[in-house]
């Protein structure tokens, strides 16, 4: 079916917008010296311990998102109604169901088949480790990936969560939107005083920080949303949050409670 400005149009390229323009606001963030206190990584570590330069990050974010755009508006002409007449949206409490389940499918595909990247060594090493070239991460890297594994955890991951939600595509600009703002903020680098979504999640910007360090490596695959399938699989690490020396915090790895008897 032919695709005006629609839904359709606006749940592909809105959130895409919200990336950049969130992002942009942690990049301008990034610059204000007295924000050094709620750091998770001193100011030149990037520069030190990333192997990647920004430059190159923008240009693999963007592939990524040109692979996300071409399969949204395939999947919406191939469900779409020829009539071209948006569906009605439904009430809002079961608009709040399509959101939770879509919640519920995005984290368990992208955990299964995060997971198995890492175990798997030939997609570790050609696929998933472009993303973990940023040890310390930062907010417009979020979505840095191996174009591959973009498709497979991102876009198909997308796609899964809007059919089987069964939200319409007026609701999945807003679900999208969401995701996107849920993921830079899961990758930005700032633990600041306030931030919500800290206080709603607990896989959150320094849980995901310690996914991103070599200590942390095979723990902590869960994301956008929930830490779920961490603990129920024993790759939930704990982790306290602590004053840094010179300013700043660190996500420090502590034992669990299951560590310490084995100990």
């Amino acid at each position: 079916m032919p695709i005006g400005v629609s839904d359709e149009l606006l749940g592909t390229f809105v959130p895409i917008a919200v990336y950049w323009l969130y992002s942009g606001l942690y990049v301008a963030l990034d610059g204000v010296e007295g924000l050094d206190a709620y750091r998770l990584h001193p100011r030149g570590d990037e520069a030190a311990r990333n192997v990647v330069s920004r430059g190159a990050v923008v240009r693999g974010v963007l592939v990524q998102q040109a692979f996300q755009v071409v399969v949204a508006l395939t999947l919406f002409a191939v469900i779409g109604d020829e009539s071209g007449i948006a569906p009605k949206q439904p009430s809002a409490v079961v608009i709040a169901l399509q959101f939770i389940i879509a919640m519920f499918v995005m984290d368990t595909w992208q955990y299964f088949m995060h997971r198995y990247m890492h175990i798997n060594k030939f997609l570790y090493k050609h696929i998933h480790s472009k993303h973990h070239t940023l040890v310390v991460p930062y907010s417009f890297g979020a979505l840095y990936n191996h174009p591959l594994e973009g498709l497979i955890l991102d876009t198909i991951g997308g796609a899964l969560s809007f059919l089987l939600s069964g939200m319409t595509p007026r609701t999945s600009i807003f679900f999208f939107s969401f995701a996107t703002i849920k993921t830079v903020d899961d990758h930005c680098g700032l633990w600041l005083p306030g931030n919500i979504l800290h206080a709603l999640f607990n896989n959150n910007t320094a849980y995901h920080d310690i996914h991103h360090q070599l200590y942390g490596n095979k723990y902590n695959f869960s994301q956008p949303f929930f830490v779920l399938w961490d603990k129920i699989l024993g790759t939930y690490m704990p982790y306290s949050l602590e004053n840094r020396k010179g300013g700043g915090f660190e996500s420090r790895p502590v034992k669990s409670v299951e560590q310490t008897k084995a100990d």
